[in-house]
């Protein structure tokens, strides 16, 4: 067994949330194999085409990995995990949200951006936030890619957002939450209210917390200086401080824990798929090894 590949105790938890193999047709390759491979090249990053022999034709690989993306298999297979976790009471409802930039490798671009307009020589103009940008985004240090997530306290990932490394925390806090569903396995609705809610002091606006209280969520977010400055000089009308519980606040580190440990699949940490999609399925991949 070649390192990093599934144990046999690993293969037997993943199968049994794979989808069933077809009725017809010639009979797949052995899906153990085909898994390991597509889980070499992201943990590897290196190109499909350099896949070892032992995992087969690195072309059924890639139609697999594709294949399953496209038809949204690993976001249902990511989501029986969770549901089996959250069932044995694994996931602790205390969510931490948080973003971390990855950087794009020079393969990743070249994709078709169909509906942005492009000006050459120039950068783009009304960068929208869909699949056409592919989710990449230019500074300084060039091109890069934001994954905004929201994670438990026990590290299960309930949530993940691509855009371009450009891209500011806030803007995404919604767009995180909102995605967080967790199906029950019995009746009922799923579950998308978390118990409590951590963010460092990029998340503080008055457009979240006014969010979160909607929804009825306890949260644990530091103010900004210049909005308490802010508030100070407008005296009575400015209205009292957030609570904020600093030890509470102590908890937020396993966000970051959670990251380090995304990122140590080279696949993720530096982007090499030319399409958000793809990005998004290697990530999704990912936890699901991870979770094994």
């Amino acid at each position: 067994m070649a390192r990093g590949d599934l144990t046999d105790d690993q293969w037997l938890c993943l199968e049994a949330v794979l989808p069933p193999l077809p009725k017809m047709g010639r009979k797949p390759r052995d899906r153990r194999q085909v898994f390991d491979g597509i889980w070499w090249r992201a943990r590897t990053g290196s190109p499909w085409r350099d896949m070892p022999e032992r995992y087969g034709p690195w072309e059924t690989s890639y139609s697999v990995f594709r294949r399953w993306q496209i038809d949204g298999t690993w976001a249902r297979v990511l989501e029986k995990l969770q549901v089996k976790a959250d069932a044995a009471g694994h996931i602790e409802w205390e969510v931490s949200v948080d973003s971390t930039v990855c950087r794009a490798h020079q393969h990743s671009a070249g994709a078709r951006k169909r509906g942005l307009p492009v000006r050459a020589g120039r950068p783009r103009t009304g960068w929208r936030t869909s699949r056409n940008d592919h989710g990449l985004g230019r500074s300084r240090g060039g091109l890069s890619t934001k994954l905004h997530l929201a994670a438990d306290a026990a590290g299960h990932v309930l949530a993940v957002v691509i855009t371009g490394g450009q891209r500011g925390d806030a803007p995404q806090f919604i767009r995180v939450m909102d995605r967080i569903k967790v199906p029950r396995t019995g009746s009922g609705r799923p579950r998308v209210r978390p118990d409590h809610v951590l963010a460092d002091r990029a998340y503080s606006s008055r457009e979240i917390r006014a969010y979160l209280r909607r929804r009825q969520i306890p949260h644990t977010i530091p103010e900004k200086r210049d909005q308490a400055g802010h508030r100070l000089r407008r005296g009575a009308a400015g209205g009292r401080p957030p609570g904020f519980d600093r030890e509470k606040y102590k908890a937020r580190h396993k966000v970051e824990c959670r990251i380090g440990l995304l990122k140590q699949a080279r696949g993720v940490a530096t982007r090499y798929d030319k399409l958000a999609v793809r990005y998004e399925a290697t990530v999704q991949l990912t936890l699901i090894r991870q979770s094994l």
